[in-house]
């Protein structure tokens, strides 16, 4: 008897890595690259006072500008991508960082800081967000998206671990003009990689998105549509919704309670306490090591556990760390504080794999631009706090105020989260 021929096996199967698994590396490379200025203004903003006069209130304008920016483009990042593509959205974003960050060693009064940190690295930081992983996911992958999801957040913190303690080095040794300039070239250095190996979709490559079964209807084709009525109709459509909201608002007090005031104000608030500066920057990079295993890990259980659950669980531990970080923080490293950091290193952006699964399930094809607009509250909320919390220490001497009212935030949070109601998938 013949044996029956066998059918040659596709392309897809020849291949022993899908392409996707390299387009999400190539994503990480370039969230990492673009990373260095999410940890710039904790460890700037002390030699900035020293050398120029000007209040942590004026400096941290400008941070909220450049947080504002941050989120607001977001949404519209997300839209152009879809209209123009991902690689070259994300090659002029770098480069827009890279330009930023090497004109502030030129400004000499706060409003040049503004156009500098705020304008400029806003708009480039922005475009490069936390939507960027969210397109990538959802562009490429099928399967795997939460795991996927959080490894490329976890991309900004394996940035911070990278850059911030170089960069608090360099601001002590040889001024913080150097510091700039270690960001400038990280962003630079990254471009050739993304315009080389990114890709806009599967269909470029001529394979399906991961896990997609071989008979699922083709991706649609690029939308035609402005790029900013996109985003808008996204925003009008979704704003209808109780669920945006409820993502809207914790999301805002997601922002307020790591950009906006850790990630901006905790170097400031140790030293008050007798820190030195460079010690103080070597316990928010060890967030960035904690902050990496539980991004991934949030992503890993997001594609298991309700993802109302784990927000909720999030928030709250989030809570009670703050409520004790006043007492915590002292001259010296002491065990308190390193348990505070490694707590809220592994929460710190946990809440970005379930946001993004709830955006999907609520919202379908359209969940990266929803999530935009989610991502937007979180740095209007992280703009607001950081601030808020900087008037606070101008007026009062101390940052307490400010860990007590963020810790009450997160039980609201953690309150809204639990109570987003299932929404069967949008088609």
């Amino acid at each position: 008897m013949t044996a029956a021929p066998q059918a040659a096996p596709s392309p897809e199967r020849v291949r022993r890595i899908h392409p996707a698994w390299i387009i999400a590396f190539v994503a990480l490379i370039a969230l990492i690259g673009a990373a260095g200025f999410r940890a710039a203004p904790g460890v700037l903003m002390l030699p900035l006072h020293e050398e120029f006069g000007w209040s942590l209130a004026e400096i941290s304008l400008a941070v909220t500008v450049n947080l504002l920016l941050y989120g607001l483009i977001a949404p519209f990042a997300a839209a152009l991508m879809q209209r123009f593509g991902i690689r070259l959205v994300t090659v002029i974003a770098l480069l827009i960082i890279g330009a930023g960050s090497a004109l502030t060693v030129f400004v000499s009064s706060p409003a040049q800081l503004i156009l500098t940190w705020g304008m400029l690295i806003g708009l480039g930081t922005g475009s490069m967000a936390l939507v960027f992983a969210a397109t990538i996911t959802d562009t490429w992958f099928v399967k795997r998206r939460g795991l996927v999801s959080g490894v490329l957040t976890a991309g900004s913190a394996t940035g911070q671990l990278i850059f911030l303690p170089v960069m608090a080095l360099a601001a002590e040794e040889y001024g913080w003009r150097t510091a700039s300039l270690i960001i400038a070239g990280g962003s630079l250095l990254v471009v050739p990689l993304v315009w080389i190996f990114l890709r806009d979709r599967p269909s470029d490559l001529g394979v399906r998105r991961y896990g997609e079964a071989a008979d699922a209807p083709p991706a649609p084709p690029a939308p035609k549509t402005n790029a900013a009525r996109l985003a808008l109709t996204a925003l009008r459509d979704a704003a209808r919704t109780r669920t945006f909201w409820a993502l809207a608002a914790g999301f805002a007090i997601c922002g307020a309670t790591t950009n906006g005031l850790v990630g901006t104000h905790f170097i400031p608030s140790a030293h008050d306490h007798g820190m030195a500066q460079t010690t103080a920057a070597g316990l928010l990079a060890v967030v960035g090591i904690f902050d990496i295993l539980g991004t991934i890990a949030s992503g890993w259980l997001t594609d298991r556990v309700n993802p109302r659950i784990l927000l909720a669980a999030y928030y709250a531990l989030r809570g009670v760390g703050l409520a004790f970080l006043p007492s915590l923080l002292s001259a010296e490293v002491q065990p308190s504080i390193v348990i505070f950091v490694v707590i809220y290193g592994l929460d710190w952006v946990a809440t970005v794999p379930p946001t993004i699964a709830l955006c999907r399930e609520a919202f379908g094809d359209r969940g990266p631009l929803v999530f935009g607009w989610v991502f937007a509250a979180h740095q209007i909320g992280a703009a607001i706090a950081a601030v808020l919390a900087g008037i606070v220490r101008d007026q009062t001497g101390h940052y307490t105020v400010a860990w007590f009212a963020a810790a009450g935030l997160c039980a609201v949070a953690a309150v809204v989260s639990i109570s987003i109601r299932r929404t069967k998938v949008v088609a």
